[in-house]
């Protein structure tokens, strides 16, 4: 889009040049997936489109849940940006997205600087607007499709307001909700999206040697989750606050309970803390780059860990080889989980979580199964997808959780790498260190 078409100019007192153009330095410095991935999913949106008589999209991206209600969005367009976004997709013809507010857009929109997928990018101008371009392209009448955010935690992110307005402005159109479309998309990644996938698990195995570097006694556990952020930006990735770390004391009175099964999010850590030895320290973190999610969870003990920890360990480990062995194209996903489960079944142990999730462009995707059958909701426990099949490049974390119950019941290990669906096994990301962390 020519940006002198958004009226937006330098100052009131100057325009802007009509020779000028957004500069194209920064596509050396931001990850790039190229126009035959934007082809080739643009292309496979249509057929969808066709088949379900759908003339155009309308995309309706948030911020919800760690930015992955910009997932949709990033996945089309490849703009993920936190001030939400809005787009247009038609059948035929050139994308439209709206982002953000009029300033945002002086000189012109940023999105310009950073992607070669489309240059369309406009004002957000709120519903009026979106419906005032709809009824220019003449969809006034048409099947118009929403496309929100959904995944295996959040049910649904449609504003009523938002598709109720749509509605209401656009009363002989037929207005649905078709994300499943893009769910379904995303399910299996091109090679593309697992290099990008990759380049995240190498910045998360440093995020690792991090966390073991600036663990000490005297360290705050808010210094420690910093350090682990910093080493993600520095090296590359997106600043992404989904750190569920957790730390504290493994030897207290056991009338005191500690969360130390899983880690939890802001605002209870990171604290002011001091780290001490004899803590454990647990952490589930998100590292991003170029929009696509790596998932990884490591343990680490402030001293020499005692056996029974070592033995918990062990099972995780256990645990991460079997999922790497069943991982692979064909396998039903109920073979995978119950075999992943045995190992700390015959240890007698128990867990939080023990399974895969789905991961990509948002966490978590389907498919996802973390919990027993019958517990917590169905999407997390394997409800009706008990024999649907891995298919090679679908991509997961592990959420390898657990505890003995009869050592102490609210101290654990969390272990996690990241893994691609392939022939033979699944191809692991992150490397995590198969040692617990131990660190004097």
């Amino acid at each position: 889009m020519d940006i002198h078409r958004q009226n937006i100019n330098a100052s009131p007192n100057r325009r802007i040049p009509a020779s000028a153009r957004p500069t194209r330095e920064l596509l050396k410095y931001v990850p790039q997936l190229s126009t035959a991935e934007r082809d080739r999913r643009w292309g496979n949106m249509r057929k969808r489109m066709l088949f379900a008589n759908i003339d155009v999209l309308i995309f309706i991206g948030t911020d919800i849940f760690w930015d992955t209600g910009m997932a949709n969005m990033r996945y089309m367009f490849q703009m993920g940006a936190k001030q939400h976004g809005w787009a247009m997709f038609p059948i035929e013809g050139d994308p439209v997205v709206w982002h953000s507010i009029p300033h945002i857009n002086r000189p012109f929109n940023p999105h310009l600087t950073n992607q070669e997928w489309l240059t369309d990018f406009r004002v957000f101008p709120g519903i009026p607007g979106v419906v005032e371009e709809l009824r220019l392209k003449g969809f006034e009448r048409s099947r118009i499709g929403l496309v929100g955010f959904s995944s295996t935690l959040v049910p649904g992110s449609l504003l009523h307001s938002d598709y109720v307005g749509l509605q209401q402005a656009l009363p002989k159109a037929e207005v649905s909700d078709v994300s499943w479309m893009l769910q379904e998309m995303r399910l299996v990644k091109s090679e593309e999206e697992i290099d990008m996938l990759r380049k995240a698990g190498k910045i998360s195995r440093k995020v690792i040697d991090t966390m073991l570097e600036y663990a000490k006694p005297g360290v705050t556990e808010a210094q420690l989750w910093a350090e682990m952020l910093k080493t993600q930006i520095v090296n590359g990735a997106e600043p992404d606050a989904f750190n569920l770390l957790n730390s504290g004391p493994l030897e207290h009175p056991e009338d005191e309970l500690w969360h130390l099964l899983h880690g939890t999010e802001q605002p209870l850590v990171p604290t002011m803390r001091p780290l001490q030895k004899g803590d454990i320290i647990i952490s589930e973190y998100h590292t991003k780059f170029g929009g696509y999610v790596c998932h990884t969870e490591y343990t680490v003990y402030m001293g020499k860990a005692p056996q029974e920890l070592k033995d918990i360990w062990k099972v995780c480990i256990e645990c991460l080889d079997i999922s790497r062995e069943v991982m692979v194209p064909g396998k039903p996903l109920r073979e995978a989980w119950e075999a992943i489960r045995k190992p700390c079944e015959r240890a007698g142990y128990d867990y939080v979580e023990l399974g895969f999730h789905g991961m990509g462009n948002a966490s978590p995707e389907y498919p996802t199964v973390i919990y027993r059958p019958g517990y917590g909701p169905n999407t997390l426990n394997g409800h009706r997808i008990g024999d649907m099949v891995f298919e090679e490049g679908m991509t997961f974390g592990n959420n390898i959780d657990i505890h003995n119950p009869a050592w102490k019941f609210d101290v654990g290990c969390v272990l996690s790498d990241f893994m691609v669906v392939r022939p033979g096994g699944a191809e692991l990301l992150v490397d995590v260190p198969r040692e617990l962390g131990e660190v004097y």
